[in-house]
């Protein structure tokens, strides 16, 4: 049996916890998110982009990310990817998000669900700016 275990070997973030240093709260089963596919913003050594940063999809970020040559709308089967569209709670990778928050368009953040391991490059301050609770996003 295989374990999702954590990108960071340091013993304080090797538990699933969110940027709140509670435990990580699923971010979305519909459309199924995260690396492993299992609704978390989990990470793992296989996790090169670091998926842990769980956001609330707009129209305007779906359209920088392509721009940027990562194009999050349209559907790919093969990898059973259902394409994003607006209001959509995905996993987005770590450095992405960065890339979207200095262009001035990063998509708003479900802080409970943001694996903790986001505070190693995005202070919280940063992320509490874009925070979004629950059902009020």
């Amino acid at each position: 049996m295989t374990t999702n275990q954590p990108y960071s070997e340091d013993s304080e973030i090797s538990a699933n916890l969110n940027v709140l240093g509670m435990p990580l709260e699923p971010c979305s089963v519909s459309p199924m998110t995260g690396f492993f596919r299992n609704g978390c913003c989990e990470t793992g050594p296989k996790d090169r982009g670091r998926h842990i940063i769980c956001v609330l999809m707009t129209d305007d970020f779906l359209a920088f990310s392509k721009a940027h040559g990562n194009d999050l709308s349209t559907p790919m089967p093969q990898f059973n990817f259902p394409g994003l569209k607006a209001g959509d709670r995905w996993c987005l990778c770590l450095e992405r998000w960065r890339e979207a928050y200095v262009a001035g368009k990063a998509p708003n953040v479900f802080l409970e669900s943001t694996h903790q391991i986001a505070l190693e490059r995005i202070e919280l301050s940063v992320l509490e700016k874009f925070a979004v609770y629950g059902d009020n996003a």
